[in-house]
């Protein structure tokens, strides 16, 4: 039976949310094949007929037969979309219809060819973004796809055929799909299809077989895609493990696990276990397990391990570092969820009465490891590895004699401890002296054992030790019968001494884990401190030059360098950035080492096997297929650097900067392809409405003008009089219309200055009126203003222009002899000023709409303009620090108001007598 686990609440928790997230997405099938033949459509149909008939609403939406009869004969008892028919560069192209087919909503819908691009003008560039959409509106899709259009692989495709493929999917597509059909047909198989002509036409299956359809590149396209079906199965295994709780190992595929130690076997193991790796084709993991021991060893052991680990990547393993206070245990619990098939280790160093006593972490994996191969490996020369350790201490010694002085600070840091366990039980003995007598001894010995948990909490395991140990000798001397001597009357003295010792070495052990372990602990939470932080600030920057600023300055707090962020120009040179500024930031960077770390995407300089004898460290900084720029790091340490769990959070720093970088510039190209959509917009309306509105005039005015040019005396009087006047009230229009555009450009540009001045509004009003004369003749004008008002503070011109604006846009879209009405109200801030008519009003959903540029309520209308009068008055009243508004009229008809601030007093009109 496989051992199942309780699973952990808050990985719980998340897959919950996770199957809920899911629940309400449609499920995605791909059927997966090596090539076009294979017959992934007709295994797709055929899906659908078995769906079809379980009573499921099945319907295709585009499938591609290429003239093949037995996928014809599968499509004629399935409903079909009607395909979206689009004109491009003078030809029908036939593309999927994504809103029908959301309109139509069935239970599963059939698109074929998934790294399918559709045609310019469709909503998406993508067909797997049109399947996308379905499945977010709930709706389940089966489609089909041939390895050679999956991202990652198109290299490594183009290397194998020759050729470039430029349609794929992006592997999450294809890694997120629900379920993955793979169809498979052998390679002789395919080619006699090809030459039958069950998959091209003739001629073109004869071109196909000498380019792309080789017999070599079948074959290798057929491993790609059986190895990428395999994959997924091996991720599902995973999941379903995982899901499960199932710790116990199953036996699938092999996945090696290399366990490294800080001692000079390690760089054989992981050069074994590449070897190892490579003759069974399997993934392989170097893994080092710091325990609380461990994290005490002097810096250029810790350095060692550091060095194997960087070449067991170099060597193409992945590497991690794990803290646990049991080795075992952390190999154990690692192996399960990786489900790690065969582990290799360096024999045990412990022999005879010391392995039977404490044990080895190979005795412990045998037992306890299950469905696990354990691979060990030895020294060839039995006093190798203690030769190895004498060499590298004196090599060290005459080449690094700083490292001597800080051994020697440690040192005298160590045996402060040791002072002070002796300190401290001294000071229980006197506590304990006082007390004697008055106390029980079991109480006594309370006072020793509190000055060992003080001594483990504060100096760690071997003063502890020591404590404990001198407690015992000192209670054993002092206190117990007969006095001041070692020996003892009462034979279960020995008991309690024994019992005493022993507890002494637990608290001793317990205490001097936990404050390892609290040490650790206070790590991760100081580094993932450093992570919120950094993340939230880049969050809320808003340009690149807030972010290099807030990633330099974090990164030198954290790693103590000096370090500066380069990004590539125009041609993708690397060049210095215009912000150096900051305080913390790296000046004279090696321009040539960031260029080679840029184009090739890997990490240079100081500490690496490339380009090590530069001063400072070349980070590329990559958003996934883009490089983005290169992080220069001029380390004070390179352990700071180095260590797995500062590499580590280097690497996840690099990450958060490449998704600021990305984010900013990604909202750049929107802003940037936004505003190319309105100007383009803009221009299109504006040019829609010049050719509209000028045309007729034009017209006009070339009509009239041609008629009285070409006068042979037959007009009469009254004629050429009705012929000038069109021609002036024409030309009146063109200029009215060309000095709305002229207006609104100004007012965009922010060119108009006000002339404010103190007027009358009844006079502003009325010179209005008056300019539009018999235009108003047919109509009842009521103007209503309150007694009294004041004068208001405004450019009279431009209101008058606003209130010109509203008159023409009353009478033209109201019916000839409906009244209008003006009126004014104030109070102690505002005034407003309202036009009312009593046409048809506004459409429902339309008020603000009005008053955008170039929009026009009825296109039909001749008379209508270009569009720009209400968003001209728009602009002059809020250049005026006001608003406007358009709502409907109860009983019919529209209200156009706007607000003026009314800030000052008028000033006071003195009479003279």
């Amino acid at each position: 039976m496989s051992s199942v686990a309780r699973p952990d609440p808050d990985e719980l928790l998340a897959r919950v949310e996770k199957e809920q997230a899911k629940s309400r997405r449609g499920h995605l099938k791909i059927f997966f094949g090596a090539a076009a033949g294979v017959g992934k459509t007709f295994a797709m149909l055929q899906a659908a007929h078995e769906r079809r008939a379980e009573n499921l609403d099945v319907i295709v939406g585009l499938v591609e037969t290429h003239g093949r009869a037995e996928t014809k004969a599968l499509l004629e008892e399935l409903e079909v979309l009607p395909p979206k028919q689009i004109e491009y560069r003078g030809t029908v192209l036939r593309e999927f219809d994504l809103d029908a087919a959301l309109k139509r909503r069935p239970s599963i819908i059939l698109v074929d060819e998934l790294a399918h691009t559709n045609a310019p003008g469709s909503r998406h560039p993508k067909r797997w973004q049109d399947i996308e959409e379905l499945l977010d509106a709930g709706i389940d899709v089966y489609t089909a796809l041939n390895v050679q259009h999956l991202e990652s692989l198109n290299d490594d495709i183009g290397q194998i055929a020759g050729i470039r493929i430029w349609e794929t999917v992006p592997d999450t597509v294809f890694e997120e799909a629900d379920e993955v059909e793979l169809v498979d047909l052998p390679p002789d198989e395919l080619l006699l299809r090809l030459r039958e002509g069950k998959v091209y036409l003739p001629q073109q299956a004869q071109e196909a077989i000498r380019n792309f359809f080789r017999k070599g590149n079948l074959i290798a396209l057929r491993e790609l895609a059986l190895r990428q079906t395999a994959h997924r199965v091996d991720a599902q295994m995973l999941d379903y493990r995982e899901d499960n709780a199932i710790r116990e190992v199953w036996q699938v595929s092999e996945r090696i696990l290399v366990c490294i130690g800080p001692n000079t076997l390690a760089e054989r193991l992981v050069r074994a276990g590449k070897r190892f790796a490579v003759s069974l084709r399997a993934d392989w993991i170097v893994v080092y397990v710091e325990t609380p021991e461990l994290q005490r060893l002097p810096t250029e052991k810790r350095d060692a391990v550091l060095r194997v680990l960087r070449t067991a990547e170099q060597l193409g393993a992945e590497t991690t570092t794990l803290s646990s206070p049991n080795l075992s245990e952390a190999i154990i619990k690692f192996s399960s969820e990786r489900n790690v098939t065969k582990i290799m280790m360096g024999k045990p160093s412990r022999r005879g009465w010391r392995r039977f006593v404490l044990g080895s972490v190979v005795d412990t994996l045998i037992v306890e490891a299950h469905n696990i191969n354990i691979y060990l490996l030895g020294s060839p020369h039995p006093h190798r590895e203690e030769e190895e350790k004498l060499q590298l201490t004196t090599r060290r010694k005459e080449v690094l004699p700083g490292l001597l002085q800080r051994s020697k600070t440690r040192k005298k840091g160590y045996y402060l401890g040791y002072c002070w366990a002796v300190g401290v039980t001294l000071i229980c003995a006197v506590l304990a002296r006082l007390m004697h007598g008055s106390f029980e001894q079991s109480n006594l010995a309370m006072i020793f054992l509190l000055g060992v948990a003080l001594i483990a909490a504060r100096f760690g395991r071997g003063p502890s030790v020591l404590a404990s140990v001198l407690g015992v000798l000192v209670f054993d001397f002092f206190f117990v019968t007969p006095f001041h001597s070692f020996a003892v009357s009462d034979t279960q003295y020995l008991v309690t001494l024994s019992a005493m010792l022993i507890v002494a070495m637990l608290i001793s052990n317990l205490t001097a884990n936990v404050r390892s372990q609290a040490k650790v602990a206070a790590h991760r939470e100081r580094r993932a401190a450093v992570l919120y932080a950094m993340s939230k600030d880049l969050a809320a920057a808003e340009s690149e030059a807030e972010i290099v600023r807030t990633a330099v300055r974090h990164m030198h707090v954290e790693f103590g360098s000096r370090n500066a962020i380069l990004f590539p120009d125009a041609n993708g040179r690397i060049i210095y950035p215009n912000e150096r500024s900051i305080p913390e930031s790296l000046a004279g960077a090696d321009l040539s080492v960031a260029q080679w770390v840029f184009d090739h995407n890997e990490m240079a300089g100081q500490g690496t096997t490339t380009l090590p004898g530069t001063k400072a460290i070349y980070f590329p900084i990559d958003a996934g297929n883009t490089m983005l720029g290169v992080l220069v790091l001029e380390p004070v340490n390179l352990r700071r650097v180095f260590l797995p769990e500062q590499q580590k959070l280097l690497d996840t720093f690099l990450r958060l900067i490449a998704q600021a970088l990305s984010r900013i510039r990604l909202a750049d190209q929107a802003k940037t392809v936004q505003l190319q959509i309105e100007t383009e917009g803009l221009r299109n309306s504006l040019l829609s409405s010049i050719s509209h509105d000028l045309r007729t005039p034009l017209a006009t005015i070339v009509g009239s003008a041609s008629t009285l040019a070409e006068d042979d005396g037959s007009l009469k009087a009254e004629d050429k009089i009705e012929l000038s006047r069109a021609i002036y009230d024409e030309a009146r229009r063109m200029s009215n219309l060309v000095s709305n555009i002229l207006d609104m450009a100004r007012l965009d540009a922010g060119m108009i200055q006000l002339h404010k001045e103190w007027y009358p509004l009844e006079e502003i009003i009325g010179t209005v009126l008056t300019r539009f004369g018999n235009r108003t003749s047919d109509r009842q004008v009521k103007v209503t203003l309150p007694p009294g008002i004041p004068m208001i503070y405004v450019d009279a011109v431009m209101i008058e222009q606003v209130l010109t604006n509203l008159l023409e846009n009353a009478l033209r879209y109201t019916p000839a002899g409906s009244p209008l009405e003006i009126t004014a109200e104030m109070s102690a801030d505002w005034v407003e000023i309202s036009l009312a008519d009593r046409g048809p009003g506004i459409p429902a959903g339309l008020e603000n709409r009005l008053f955008e540029k170039f929009y026009r309520l009825r296109e039909e209308t001749a008379q209508s303009g270009v569009g720009l009068g209400l968003a001209i008055c728009l602009a002059i009243v809020a250049v005026h620090g006001g608003s406007i508004r358009a709502h409907n009229r109860a009983g019919g008809g529209a209200i156009f108001s706007f607000l003026l601030p009314h800030e000052h007093q008028p000033p006071e009109i003195v009479h003279e007598e």
